[in-house]
């Protein structure tokens, strides 16, 4: 199963979908295609937004960082977060926020314990370059990143529980290894969590 694919498993069909750092509206259009989700993208990229717009998403031009007090508590069913905490000033609050506002969470972190990067590092002496961390470090957006065991020590220390998680190699799929010792074979981990 690919990311899409458990997304798609963990929403319900019918709900309320809020996606922060939307991108170009993937995700929120799968579900409206395949669950009939109503749905509401956050994202700053201009770019993006006019991707959204044309492909008829509802979005909205919004910094996340200076926060998400326009949202009342559990206004959502269900709020995704994917590939975009690294990239946040303050994971930890936007974590908090995540979790306040719907009434369960997705978020997709890139594993930066992956093996790939550790023998990168460990080898060249440099920052890792791979496919699920694709920028140099001088002009990469992500600022906070993290291997899955940080990220699960961070919903431990803010009381979220993690309802289910799911694993991924670079290939985009689980597998035997992914499973079986995530924090060094996943490179992508997936989260379903609440408050």
């Amino acid at each position: 199963m690919n990311t899409l694919e458990v997304i798609r498993n963990w929403v319900k069909k019918d709900s309320d979908i809020l996606d922060l750092g939307c991108g170009k509206g993937e995700i929120l259009k799968y579900l409206s295609e395949k669950l009939n989700t109503s749905s509401l993208g956050i994202e700053i990229d201009q770019s993006n937004i006019n991707n959204c717009i044309q492909s008829g998403l509802n979005v909205v031009q919004q910094n996340i960082d200076e926060g998400l007090d326009n949202f009342k508590d559990e206004s959502f069913d269900t709020v995704i977060m994917s590939q975009t905490i690294q990239v946040l000033k303050e994971p930890k609050k936007a974590l908090l926020e995540v979790t306040r506002i719907g009434r369960e969470s997705i978020v997709t972190i890139p594993n930066f314990g992956h093996w790939s990067t550790r023998i990168n590092l460990l080898l060249s002496g440099k920052m890792p370059v791979t496919s699920s961390l694709p920028d140099k470090w001088h002009n990469t957006p992500n600022i906070h990143l993290c291997t899955i065991s940080d990220f699960e020590l961070l919903c431990e220390d803010c009381s979220i529980n993690i309802i289910e998680k799911r694993f991924f190699s670079n290939a985009g799929n689980e597998n035997f290894l992914t499973a079986f010792l995530p924090n060094i074979f996943a490179s992508t981990a997936m989260y379903k969590i609440s408050k």
